[in-house]
């Protein structure tokens, strides 16, 4: 839908010589004319520079895996073939104010301990030895788990499986470009290289992995969840069971937000992650929301369509949908169900009072509840 920005309430001045001998002693001054400006830097609704884009896993895989021999891990710090938006790259975002990339570490392997001012998640696409240790927690994580490494929380990763084990190759998602945009990032080394381990190996999942009960007494300060690694496995199982007792959404099939499970919020303060589950032949309804989105294909293969684009997706396969994006998604299979991880930037969104959402509208030009499909 294209509005006219010649009415009254938006800037419709005519330029005029003299006007422009005006501007001209603005700029020498460093000021400007704000009605010249007005109607680009306040849109009738978001206009987002990034644009939707599809990595296949398949052709990126060689090149993640070709860095094992071309560059040292302690050189890089950390060996990550970063996702780039074509005409976001200068702030190193994949999509609106969110970077992911794919990181990869030998059997063996090690990395040294930092922390930074930006939160970080992790998704495990393939390999068996995969840990991280975040502030002095260690955790163990396998294909399809997920985990969260806080803001300025102290973290190294690494990977302990046989040589005969392979690589291991997981997503990384941060909010390095928010962070970066608000003049707010921070990076330290730690100061013994590496993290001493306290406590037994994924004691946070111990402690608070039953879901439906948590630890009596005690407290917990901080703004980000207590539990920093989600299996695949119940995760897998509570979609399947939400799928007995319910249809899901229209737009999103069967879907659950990885929580805080002390507040039922989002896991962090600037960036929240889900899974959902489509069940086979389902077909969801086209909306979009204010925030962008990283999806990954977590099982199975189907089509979504981001903005008019078509990206046919298989396990492995990233997309992005960029804020106020119509997006819808499809599972093509007719006997499996297919799972899509993804996260954003909705907590952000929420916190400032920017989120809203919408349902695609009927050839009326109307906006049902129920939305309807742009698939052809």
């Amino acid at each position: 839908m294209t509005l006219s920005d010649d009415v009254l309430g938006r800037a419709r001045v005519r330029e005029t010589a003299e006007l422009q001998a005006y501007y001209e002693r603005l700029e020498e001054l460093d000021a400007g004319a704000l009605w010249t400006i007005a109607n680009k830097i306040e849109p009738w609704f978001p206009q987002p520079r990034s644009v939707p884009m599809h990595w296949r896993y398949r052709d990126l895989r060689p090149l993640v895996l070709e860095a094992l021999g071309l560059v040292k891990a302690d050189d890089a710090g950390r060996r990550v073939v970063a996702l780039y938006n074509p005409d976001r790259r200068d702030i190193a975002a994949t999509v609106g104010l969110l970077y992911s990339g794919l990181q990869v570490m030998a059997p063996g392997e090690s990395m040294t301990a930092h922390r930074h001012q930006a939160a970080a998640l992790r998704f495990v696409l393939e390999g068996t030895g995969a840990w991280t240790i975040v502030d002095g927690q260690k955790l163990k994580v396998g294909p399809r788990d997920f985990a969260i490494t806080p803001n300025w929380t102290w973290h190294e990763h690494g990977n302990d499986g046989e040589e005969s084990s392979g690589p291991v190759i997981w997503q990384d998602g941060l909010d390095i470009p928010l962070v970066n945009a608000l003049d707010a990032p921070f990076y330290e080394v730690h100061p013994s290289t590496y993290q001493k381990q306290e406590g037994v190996v994924n004691s946070s999942l111990h402690t608070y992995g039953a879901g439906q009960l948590r630890p009596a007494g005690g407290s917990w300060g901080k703004n980000h969840s207590p539990l920093l690694a989600y299996p695949w496995e119940p995760t897998y199982e509570a979609l399947l069971s939400a799928a007995k007792a319910s249809d899901g959404s229209p737009y999103d099939g069967i879907i659950m937000e990885y929580s805080n499970p002390l507040t039922g919020g989002s896991v962090m303060p600037t960036m929240s992650a889900h899974m959902q589950l489509l069940r086979a032949g389902e077909a969801t309804l086209a909306h979009r929301q204010v925030g962008s989105k990283i999806y990954t294909a977590a099982k199975g293969s189907g089509t979504s369509v981001v903005n008019g684009k078509r990206f046919d997706w298989s396990e492995g396969d990233i997309f992005c949908v960029p804020s106020w994006a119509w997006h819808e998604h499809a599972n093509v299979s007719r006997s499996d169900d297919a799972c899509l991880f993804s996260f954003n930037d909705f907590p952000v969104m929420r916190s400032l009072g920017f989120f809203r959402e919408e349902a695609y509208p009927d050839n009326d030009g109307h906006q049902p509840a129920e939305g309807r499909s742009l698939m052809v």
